[in-house]
C-alpha cells in the first residue's frame, strides 16, 4: 500500500481504448491512486468516468499524421499535466503514446509509462512506416519504462531498434487487462432468455450455427480474406449464418464492392459495435470466432471467444501467436490465405467433438493465464517500484555525490591500512587451512555487484570438497570443519574482501553480495539492492543476519540504499563491531536456517506470471 495518494494519469487516442482498462481504476483506488484519465472528446468518455470512477479530462486528438492540430494536443496534454502534477503518466496507442510521453517529459513527471498495443508500421507503406517507426522510437526514448501487451510484439519492438530489451517487458502472459472469467464470461450466468432476445435482434434463426467476426471492420482485419473463405464454405452448409460485430473506419476502408456483398447477403448479419456488456452473450451464438487479421497488438477477442468456450480460427501473425495456442485452442494460418481460413472453418463445422475440445481448452487457458487480478496486481507493483525508482533519482544531488566520494576515499584508505594491520592474522587463518583442509586456502565465487556487473568475491575456505560415493558433494553441514565453524561465527573468513574493497568492487558497508543464482528471483523493488556497491556488513547484518527472513533481509538492503548517509554507515559499522564480539545472529551453516532463494522463491516465481506479489 502507499501511504498517500499518488495521482496516475492514463491518456489514450480515443476514449474507446479506456475501456481496456476497465477494473484497473478501482483496483488502484483502493491501493491508494488518485485516477485520471485525458482523452479525445465523446460519450464513451463520460460513461467511463462515471462507472469507472475516474476524473478525465478531454483533450482532442487525432489517429492520423496531423503535425499542426498534434502540436496543439501536445500543448494541452501539457496543460493538463501541469495542473493536475501526476506522479505516473500511463500512456496508451501510438498517438497518445507519443504525445503523452513527449507532454510529460516536459512537464516534469517523474514515472512516464508507454503501453504498446500494436503496431501499425507492421502493415504501413514505407514512408508511412518510416514515419510510424520514428514516432515509436520517440515515445520509447521519453518513457522509463515500456509495457507491450505480447511477447511477440516485444520482439518486434526490439528488433527493430525502437526500445532497448532492459527497458522493454510484457505483464504476466500479455493482454491488456485479460478477461473476467467467473462473472462477466461465464456461461453459467448468462440469462438464456436474453440470449434468445439477442439472436431474435440479429435475424439469426433458432437452429442457425454461427462463424462469428468481432472487431473493427477494416482491411487490415482481413476481411477480404473472409470474404473470400465465406463464398467457399457458403454453398456446403445451409443453415451456417455469419456474424459481424464490429464498425468501418475511414481511415483504412473496406472496397466497396466488397461492403456491398456482406450487406446483400441475407446469411450475413453486420450487427455493428455491441456494448461490451452483451458481448458474452453474443459469442455464446457462435460456433466458432474468425479473425484473419493481418498484424495484431494482442488479440483480445480471441480469448474473449475463448473465454466462452468458441474455438478460434486465426492467423500466425504477431499477438495472436501469444492469444491462439494453435491445434490445442484453435487453428492459426497463414496470413492473407483464404483458402486455408476456409478449411479450417469448415473443419470446425463438421468436427463437433474438435469444436467442443478446443472450446474448452481454450476457456482453461484463459481462467489460467489471462485473469484481470493477475494483471492488476503486476501493475500496481511496477507502479511502485518506479516511484520508488525515481524517488531515488531524485536524491543524486551534490551532498549524495559528496557522501559517495568520500565513502571511496574511506574505503580505500581503511582497507589499506587494515589489510596491513590484519596481513600476520590472515597468514596464520591461511597456514591453518592448508594444514587441516589443503588447497585452495580461498574461496572464490561470481557475485553481482553495483549495477549488478559481475565480480569475483574472495573468503577464507571453510569446508572440505567431501564427496559422497557417487562424486555428489556432501552437504554444507557435513563439509564444514571445525575451523571453518570458528571462522564464520567471527566472521574472520570475509577478510580476504577487504582485497574486492581496495579494487572497488566492493564497500564496506552495503548490501551483502549474494549468489548470481538469485537474480531472477528479486523483485523490482529489491533490484534497487544493486545501485550501490555491495557491502562486507550491512543494513541487514547488524539487524539479524543470517537469521532473517529473506524478505526482510531484502527490505533492508533496499531501506539501505534509499536512506544511506554518513551517520547510517557509522552506526552499521559500530555495531557490526558489537555483533562480531559477541557472536549473535550467526548461523554457522545459513541454508539450514534459510533455504537459498532460488528455492524459497521458485514455486512463487511460476506463479508470478498469475501477478502474484513476493
Amino acid at each position: 500500500m502507499i501511504t498517500r495518494k499518488t495521482i496516475l494519469m492514463h491518456i489514450t487516442t480515443v476514449p474507446g481504448t479506456l475501456w481496456f482498462l476497465e477494473g484497473q481504476p478501482a483496483y488502484m483506488s483502493e491501493r491508494g491512486f488518485e485516477v485520471h484519465a485525458i482523452s479525445s472528446h465523446g460519450q464513451s468518455l463520460q460513461k467511463f468516468a462515471d462507472e469507472q470512477g475516474v476524473q478525465v479530462h478531454a483533450v482532442e486528438m487525432s489517429r492520423r499524421i496531423t503535425p499542426l492540430k498534434d502540436l496543439i494536443s501536445l500543448w494541452r496534454i501539457w496543460r493538463v499535466l501541469r495542473f493536475v502534477k501526476p506522479q505516473i503518466v500511463h500512456a496508451h496507442t501510438p498517438k497518445a503514446g507519443l504525445l503523452g510521453m513527449l507532454a510529460a517529459l516536459l512537464a516534469g513527471v517523474p514515472v512516464r509509462i508507454y503501453h504498446i498495443h500494436g503496431s501499425p508500421a507492421m502493415t504501413a507503406g514505407r514512408l508511412k512506416k518510416l514515419i510510424l517507426m520514428y514516432a515509436e522510437k520517440i515515445s520509447c526514448l521519453c518513457a522509463c519504462r515500456v509495457f507491450c501487451v505480447s511477447n511477440s510484439l516485444r520482439d518486434f519492438v526490439v528488433k527493430e531498434g525502437l526500445c532497448s530489451s532492459d527497458k522493454i517487458s510484457v505483464l504476466c502472459n500479455g493482454s491488456a487487462n485479460g478477461v473476467d472469467t467467473y462473472v462477466s464470461y461465464n456461461h453459467e450466468r448468462l440469462v438464456e432468455a436474453e440470449i434468445s432476445e439477442i439472436r431474435k435482434s440479429i435475424g439469426l434463426p433458432p437452429d442457425a450455427r454461427a462463424i462469428g467476426f468481432v472487431g473493427r471492420i477494416v482491411r487490415d482485419k482481413g476481411v477480404a480474406e473472409l470474404v473470400e473463405a465465406w463464398k467457399s464454405i457458403r454453398g456446403d452448409f445451409s443453415n451456417v449464418h455469419l456474424v459481424i460485430a464490429g464498425e468501418t473506419e475511414s481511415h483504412d476502408p473496406v472496397p466497396v464492392e466488397l461492403m456491398e456483398t456482406l450487406r446483400s447477403d441475407v446469411r450475413v448479419h453486420m450487427i455493428g459495435k455491441v456494448d461490451r456488456k452483451l458481448m458474452p452473450a453474443v459469442y455464446s451464438l457462435l460456433s466458432v470466432l474468425v479473425l484473419p487479421t493481418h498484424r495484431e497488438g494482442f488479440s483480445n477477442v480471441t480469448i474473449e471467444a475463448a473465454a466462452m468456450g468458441v474455438p478460434v480460427v486465426s492467423t500466425a501473425v504477431t499477438g495472436v501467436v501469444d492469444a491462439v495456442v494453435d491445434g490445442v485452442t484453435g487453428t492459426l494460418v497463414p496470413v492473407r490465405n483464404a483458402s486455408a481460413l476456409a478449411d479450417a472453418l469448415r473443419r470446425y463445422l463438421l468436427d463437433e467433438k474438435l469444436r467442443l475440445r478446443h472450446g474448452q481448452a481454450g476457456r482453461k487457458r484463459v481462467m489460467r493465464d489471462f485473469r484481470p487480478e493477475f494483471i492488476h496486481s503486476a501493475l500496481f507493483d511496477e507502479y511502485i517500484s518506479l516511484i520508488d525508482h525515481s524517488r531515488l533519482r531524485a536524491e543524486h544531488c551534490l551532498w549524495r555525490v559528496f557522501y559517495q566520494t568520500s565513502k571511496r576515499f574511506f574505503d580505500v584508505v581503511a582497507s589499506f591500512l587494515l589489510g596491513i594491520v590484519f596481513l600476520p592474522l590472515m597468514l596464520l587463518i591461511a597456514i591453518a587451512i592448508r594444514i587441516t583442509m589443503g588447497t585452495p586456502i580461498f574461496y572464490k565465487e561470481e557475485r553481482p555487484g553495483r549495477n549488478e556487473r559481475t565480480f569475483t568475491i574472495w573468503k577464507f575456505r571453510s569446508m572440505t570438497y567431501a564427496r559422497d560415493g557417487s562424486g555428489r558433494l556432501l552437504p554444507d553441514s557435513a563439509r564444514l570443519t571445525r575451523l571453518g565453524r570458528f571462522l564464520r561465527k567471527t566472521s574472520l573468513d570475509e577478510l580476504p574482501q577487504l582485497w574486492n574493497v581496495l579494487k572497488g568492487e566492493m564497500s564496506f558497508v552495503g548490501p551483502r553480495p549474494l549468489k548470481m543464482d538469485y537474480l531472477p528471483f528479486y523483485t523490482r523493488r529489491e533490484r534497487c539492492r544493486h545501485e550501490v556497491r555491495p557491502g562486507i556488513t550491512g543494513l541487514a547484518q547488524i539487524s539479524g543476519r543470517n537469521l532473517l527472513g529473506w524478505d526482510e533481509r531484502l527490505e533492508m538492503d533496499v531501506v539501505y540504499v534509499e536512506k544511506q548517509g554518513f551517520l547510517m554507515d557509522i552506526r552499521i559499522l559500530l555495531l557490526t563491531v558489537v555483533k562480531c564480539i559477541a557472536k549473535t545472529g550467526v548461523a554457522e551453516v545459513p541454508g539450514e536456517v534459510l533455504p537459498p532463494l532460488d528455492l524459497a522463491r521458485g514455486s512463487a516465481q511460476e506463479r508470478r506470471c498469475a501477478g502474484g506479489s513476493f
